[in-house]
């Protein structure tokens, strides 16, 4: 008899559980037996499916809260850290300190926000609950929410006239949320990835059609004609990942786009719109769970000795 979803998805947690339990056994290649036979193909390309979908709504989610922090706090950026950290460094060697706290605020906040995913991704695992990628999403939208309701009333003119504190608020809330996002979602099958910063996804989209060139020559020198190189390219797991990379980097772009266009007609509120993609995400992973992986992660051999 055929397994529900529910069911099929129950029986891939149980299997990630037992493969835990097996590695502490020292029994790893009957651990990976288990796993290979074990899990139902149809449930992981579902699933799979469900979390580029969702991969994408995230991406383009960051853009907009990029772009709209960017413009509304400062010009500063809260999905990615590494310009926060340059220009950190540059203040505290000038002496400027209210710019080196802003900068510091951000950081602090996004490992702060990092951190309580993955501490929340961990609890799930060890409570074998298979939907808390909804939970982590929907602190995120929350933080986003306390953003657009603070800075309805403290954004307003000159952002140099905002108070310190107040900026540092509203800085830690979105680079926060981004920080939560960025631990919620990091793999889809074998594929790394990441929904808040597209650097690493630019350089996966390299490797990937390095991949690809390098499986183009090897067919040349086996005589493949050209058209038959270019018709089975597509069937090439390096061309595909290489697409899907792609995609996130346009999705990010496409919602910093968007972002931008709409903060000049509705201000802070545009926010509401990756709010809602959340809120469809958490609702997509009480259907079909997102964080198997992320979970499965976090009960990793060595984790399960250093809790022993």
């Amino acid at each position: 008899m055929a397994m529900t979803p529910g069911e099929s998805f129950q029986r891939e947690f149980d299997v990630a559980s037992d493969q835990n339990s097996c590695f502490h056994n020292g029994e790893i290649a009957e651990c990976i037996e288990k796993a290979m036979y074990s899990c139902s193909p149809s449930v992981q390309s579902r699933r799979n499916r469900s979390k580029a979908l969702v991969a994408l709504l995230l991406t383009f989610s960051a853009g907009m809260v990029d772009i709209v922090g960017y413009i509304s706090v400062y010009h500063w950026f809260l999905a990615h850290m590494t310009g926060n950290t340059v220009h950190l460094g540059n203040k505290l060697a000038i002496g400027d300190w209210s710019e080196a706290t802003k900068a510091a605020t951000a950081i602090a906040s996004f490992i702060g926000g990092s951190v309580v995913g993955r501490a929340i991704i961990e609890a799930g695992a060890r409570r074998r609950t298979r939907t808390i990628a909804s939970l982590t999403l929907a602190l995120e939208a929350a933080l986003i929410i306390a953003f657009i309701v603070i800075g309805r009333f403290e954004i307003r003119g000159s952002q140099l006239e905002m108070a310190l504190p107040v900026l540092c608020l509203l800085l830690a809330l979105l680079a926060g949320a981004m920080g939560m996002q960025t631990a919620t979602l990091t793999h889809i099958g074998p594929l790394t990835i990441h929904t808040t910063f597209v650097t690493g996804m630019l350089n996966n989209f390299a490797e990937e059609c390095s991949n690809w060139l390098f499986w183009i020559h090897d067919q040349w020198r086996d005589h493949m004609s050209l058209s038959d190189v270019f018709r089975k390219s597509p069937e090439q797991s390096a061309v595909r990942n290489a697409g899907f990379m792609l995609a996130i980097w346009l999705s990010y772009m496409l919602g910093s786009v968007v972002g931008t266009w709409m903060h000049a007609r509705w201000q802070n509120e545009v926010l509401f719109v990756p709010v809602a993609f959340l809120l469809l995400s958490a609702g997509i992973d009480r259907w079909r769970p997102l964080a198997l992986e992320e979970e499965g992660e976090a009960r990793t051999p060595d984790r399960g000795k250093m809790a022993a």
